[in-house]
């Protein structure tokens, strides 16, 4: 099949992508073999379309998220473009095929030549969020291009109409008609899909739909790159700058109504002498705007709250309010369940610890492990951060690090495995192939196995693995001996 690469300005109206799975994958195969030059060549177009296209990207954003014009941009369309540039300057060389060449080769594979190559998976399903609808999936599917596959987008709740936005611009930029095909919002298109065996599926969501997705792609032996829930905590060490946790906190309450699977839900307070930063988290938080929950999540942080009451801790403010303002459960402690809830609501559960080690063994009794902020001197933050079970450690900052597209992210126990971005994410959108070439040498290994093998296989252990001179020279000797009467059966056979 021939792939026409449309020009910009000569692209013509999107049709309909193909629906039968044969004609998918002709598509994709054609793309595939592209040279990557080629690929990389739409995908800098679609950034000059997607940057033209910014208002447009803004507006197809769902009204419902919490956040204004100015949050879109810097949130969602700015790290899709960091990202598409990333991938022009960085993706030739990360997916280029490695030789491996002599240096390691065992000496009984001598004459053997092999290369390693990063190869398309083919059709690749995203399922993407609600809460960033623009950025965590559009970076994956401008990953998933690059490396040469097709790409089924499935929106979540109210992604649609920036999906299409998004769709368009790859279009005008000469992306082939049938690479990119956006679905409907809905679960029954995600089973539908599930159930159209891609080959590997990449999810963003809460870990219980999580669950769903992942036992469905079992069933089918469908492998997963899963971005589940987050319950982050926030550790605040002697040495931190007040003034900086004090900011950081208010931001991470307020960006996105708090929708954010990096938003802090923890804060353990290392040491002593805190009473002055809960003082003016108290006073900051009540200043703030509140925020319209929906009544699944009020409900669901009503619950939290009045269990974590019952176990002894108290309320900074009325949870019941009409709108909520970032609350303070304070005298928390590890083991509450609102500690260890995946819950977009700004509510934030403050926990005493004595010491690092108290942190470390406190973190292990929430189930998620997306990211975890440090606020304090750099080396006892690093040496903490080294400790916790993460994908993500952020020293004096929170959040806006991950916008980096040089920076995978992924998560540790609850909240999934494999990554997404960066140079990582990227490879998890390609197989290994492994191609191996006889160049020279000897082929002792078809005869049939006999003593003399034994004689062998025992010298190439002691000359590679002996502990001495004597041993590792005895070995070559008594290889080379094996090795000559074993030609001298292949030649008289000859």
């Amino acid at each position: 099949m021939t792939l026409t690469v449309l020009e910009p300005e000569t692209a013509a109206p999107i049709e309909q992508a193909p629906t039968k799975p044969d004609d998918c994958r002709r598509v994709q195969t054609a793309w595939a073999s592209l040279p990557i030059e080629r690929r990389l060549l739409v995908l800098r177009r679609a950034r000059h379309e997607l940057a033209r296209a910014g208002e447009q990207l803004v507006d197809a954003i769902s009204s419902e998220l919490v956040r204004i014009r100015a949050d879109s941009y810097g949130a969602e369309v700015l790290p899709v473009l960091f990202a598409c540039k990333f991938l022009e300057r960085r993706a030739r060389q990360i997916l280029k095929p490695r030789r491996l060449g002599r240096s390691g080769l065992p000496l009984l594979l001598a004459g053997i030549d092999s290369t390693v190559e990063r190869v398309p998976l083919g059709i690749v399903l995203i399922i993407g969020p609600s809460n960033y609808p623009l950025f965590l999936a559009g970076v994956q599917t401008l990953q998933a291009l690059a490396a040469g596959n097709a790409v089924v987008w499935k929106p979540g709740r109210g992604g649609q109409p920036v999906a299409e936005v998004f769709h368009a611009a790859l279009h005008r930029a000469g992306l082939p008609n049938g690479l990119l095909r956006i679905t409907d919002e809905s679960i029954e298109t995600t089973i539908a899909e599930l159930k159209s065996r891609p080959d590997k599926v990449f999810f963003t969501g809460s870990a219980r739909a999580g669950r769903e997705v992942l036992r469905i792609a079992a069933e089918a032996t469908i492998p997963v790159v899963a971005e589940l829930s987050g319950c982050d905590a926030v550790v605040v060490l002697e040495s931190a700058k007040l003034d900086r946790v004090v900011d950081a906190l208010a931001f991470g309450m307020r960006l996105n109504g708090s929708a954010t699977c990096m938003a802090p839900r923890r804060l353990f307070l290392v040491g002593k002498g805190h009473e002055v930063l809960v003082a003016r988290l108290r006073e900051r938080f009540a200043t703030m705007d509140g925020i319209d929950l929906d009544q699944r999540t009020r409900s669901q942080l009503r619950d939290l709250v009045a269990e974590a009451e019952h176990d002894g801790a108290t309320l900074s403010i009325d949870p019941d309010a009409v709108l909520i303002k970032p609350l303070l459960v304070l005298d928390g402690w590890p083991r509450m369940r609102i500690a260890q809830a995946d819950i977009f609501a700004p509510v934030l559960t403050v926990i005493l610890a004595a010491d690092a080690d108290e942190v470390v063994q406190a973190d292990k009794l929430c189930p998620f492990g997306l990211a975890v902020t440090i606020f304090g001197e750099e080396r006892a933050a690093r040496a903490l951060g080294a400790r916790l079970d993460v994908g993500t450690v952020v020293v004096n900052d929170l959040i806006v690090t991950t916008v980096d597209p040089r920076v995978p992210f992924g998560g540790r126990r609850g909240s999934g495995f494999g990554v997404t971005r960066g140079s990582e994410g990227l490879l998890e959108m390609t197989a290994v192939k492994v191609t191996s070439v006889r160049k020279s040498g000897p082929t002792l290994h078809f005869e049939k196995t006999s003593p003399t093998h034994e004689h062998l296989f025992r010298g190439a252990i002691a000359m590679s693995n002996g502990t001495t001179l004597r041993e590792r020279l005895a070995g070559i000797r008594g290889l080379a001996s094996a090795a000559r009467r074993l030609l001298r059966k292949t030649q008289e056979k000859q």
